[in-house]
């Protein structure tokens, strides 16, 4: 067989010479995944065609959700048959019982097989509700099992955070087989919303070992999101380790790799392209030039010299646009105008200077929140500058947030509520049941529609006292809450036209001058992810709305990342003062106070969104920029 390199031409080779994987970078999640499932379609039919059958490795996951759905659509609309298909899935929590809505049989019925023609038989999913002293035998059983079916002919795989593909965990050896292993806790962290809490998490899962997916004929790996970017680049580019078992998959001998493009976004070609090819230099590709070059080099942008471009690979910047002193200049001139301490714009100051036009002054603000605290968690000290400055400043919280509130706390609530032996909004709720139904509720399971009806009341109790506290008023409030994310668990429903009539609505009533909204794509759970495409698809309704064309849209991130440093088209500084108001109102959303961030188990939401606002500022000192307390930060949206 030939290497992939050899069946590209120099050019590409140049451009890869990096990357030791076959890499397709898609558009998005649903390009990328109708190009897997057309693959796995066309070896099923190859197979079938010659009267065999085709045994396919399963992933779990949300990697591979679209791929399923694409997959059952093919079946349903063109006829492709799984009669000759047998699978054999990755891994299974242990222990754990199928009819539990986390395990992974429900997954792969839920996605999958209860849409198609498999055969149940030809069904293999790793057992998670046997005895451990049969998990030797069951293990050993499995990989005969999937011998005597011929060997897999296509493994599909994800990736988690740790680099654990399956759940071969770091320290996984490459001959490893299918057999019990202990949870990595960033994967435990990282399912920690699917279980409730971490504390629910099993601690162990039976996973088909490296060996054993090494075996495959053909591997398929998939990322989506801007969460695997480290990830991936250390699987594609990095030096085979088993401190990242993914890597062991460059020394197979057919892989095919697909990226959307915010997972693809620190591979060497997309992050530092000047390093592999020949670029056009524009002002944002020469921005962030300058500042990799400041960050690799610790210099401030303006003491960058001629030969530090040079040394670096930027020596066409400076045959193209001058000397080093006149592009970091440049590059130091766009920051400049990037910060602003008049987020609405300033009255009676010249625009062209400044992120956000003076006019119209005061404006009429609308900001987006996907759930209630994530407003304040990613621009609480913005929206404190914008009350302050005299704007008329609307929050929609998108979703209700009610998963997130602990059971504990509607328990506190109800036995508050039945002491004061009233409550308007829930007299038609038995307290005393939902009270015992919580009690027995099992880690995971569903929440009953009165528990969510509580859970919600407690979030938006929550949300206007923090808007109380920031002088937005109560008639400025509205809570959308769309059905998309009424479902009780963590996974949410589809999009629907409801959904997007919500936000339409909102929007026609504020027509606002400037909106914000969170554009984060790294959200573990969706729910921010599914209220971007909400905002992309309400404003394409609004768009002929007369207001609409004076409307400037400035999107923030949620509590998970923050933007590239070189993105920014407005930065807004925070004093010590300020930064503190930002953390009380964060606080007045006290059932989320100890939310942890997933990863950083020593860490809560609340400070480490705290601590992320002063690392955008210290960043930009060391560029040169003025010495700040802390800094939000924010791109222009320009669908």
């Amino acid at each position: 067989m030939l290497n992939w390199r050899d069946e590209i031409d120099v050019k590409q080779k140049l451009e890869r010479k990096h990357e030791k994987l076959l890499v397709n970078i898609c558009e998005d999640v649903n390009s990328a995944s109708i190009e897997i499932a057309n693959i796995i379609a066309g070896l099923i039919r190859e197979k079938e065609k010659a009267g065999k059958n085709f045994v396919l490795g399963l992933a779990t996951g949300s990697s591979p959700v679209s791929v399923y759905r694409e997959l059952v659509r093919m079946h349903k609309e063109e006829g492709l048959s799984f009669r000759h298909v047998i699978t054999f899935n990755l891994d299974e929590y242990f222990p754990m019982n199928a009819g539990n809505d986390q395990s992974y049989v429900h997954f792969m019925h839920d996605h999958l097989f209860d849409h198609i023609d498999i055969p149940p038989e030809n069904v293999n999913i790793p057992d998670g509700e046997i005895d451990q002293g049969e998990v030797y035998d069951f293990c050993q059983n499995y990989e005969q099992k999937i011998k005597e079916a011929g060997g897999l002919d296509l493994q599909v795989l994800g990736i988690g955070r740790s680099g654990h593909i399956g759940f071969n965990e770091p320290g996984s050896a490459n001959n490893s087989p299918t057999r019990l292993i202990s949870l990595d806790s960033v994967t435990i962290a990282d399912a920690a919303g699917d279980f409730g809490a971490a504390a629910n998490v099993p601690r162990r899962a039976i996973t088909m070992g490296i060996e054993t997916i090494m075996s495959a004929r053909k591997i398929i790996f998939m990322a989506w999101g801007e969460k695997k970017t480290a990830v991936v680049k250390e699987t594609v580019e990095g030096e085979v380790s088993d401190l990242i078992p993914a890597t062991f998959i460059q020394e197979h001998r057919d892989v095919s790799v697909f990226l959307d493009q915010a997972a693809s976004s620190k591979l060497t070609r997309v992050d530092t392209p000047w390093l592999v090819r020949d670029v056009k230099w524009d002002d944002l590709l020469i921005k962030k030039a300058v500042v990799w070059l400041s960050k690799k080099l610790g210099k401030p942008v303006l003491k960058l010299t001629n030969q530090d471009y040079n040394d670096n690979h930027l020596s066409t910047i400076i045959m193209n646009h001058g000397s080093a002193y006149d592009i970091n200049l440049r590059v130091f001139k766009m920051f400049q105008k990037s910060i602003t301490g008049w987020p609405g714009g300033k009255r009676d100051a010249d625009q062209h200077d400044r992120p956000e036009r003076s006019l119209p002054y005061p404006k009429r603000i609308l900001v987006f929140s996907p759930r209630p605290a994530d407003d304040v968690i990613a621009m609480g000290g913005t929206l404190n500058r914008l009350v302050k400055q005299g704007h008329d400043v609307h929050i929609a919280y998108q979703t209700s947030g009610n998963i997130s509130v602990p059971d504990h706390e509607v328990i506190k609530h109800i036995e508050l509520v039945m002491e004061l032996t009233s409550g308007q909004n829930v007299q038609d709720i038995d307290l005393n049941g939902v009270k015992e139904m919580l009690n027995k509720k099992e880690p995971g399971e569903a929440d009953h529609k009165d528990v969510r009806r509580i859970k919600s009341l407690i979030r938006k109790s929550e949300a206007l006292a923090s808007c109380r506290f920031l002088g937005i008023p109560e008639k400025n409030v509205h809570f959308l809450e769309m059905p998309f994310y009424e479902t009780g668990t963590i996974k949410k429903a589809s999009l629907k036209e409801e959904d997007i009539q919500k936000m339409v609505k909102v929007l026609r009533q504020v027509k606002p001058d400037q909106l914000f909204a969170a554009g984060d794509l790294t959200d573990p759970h969706g729910t921010r992810r599914t209220c971007l495409v909400a905002l992309t698809r309400s404003l394409e309704q609004v768009k002929g709305d007369d207001w609409y064309a004076g409307c400037w849209t400035w999107l923030y991130k949620g509590a998970w990342q923050e933007w590239e440093i070189s993105d920014i088209d407005m930065a807004v500084p925070l004093s010590p003062e300020e930064l503190d108001q930002k953390r009380l109102s964060i606080f007045r959303h006290s059932t989320q106070k100890d939310v942890q961030f997933p990863g950083m188990e020593d860490m809560e939401v609340w400070r480490y969104s705290v601590e992320r606002n002063r690392a955008t500022a210290e960043l930009l000192n060391r560029l040169g920029m003025a010495e700040y307390e802390a800094v939000e930060v924010f791109v222009n949206h320009k669908p």
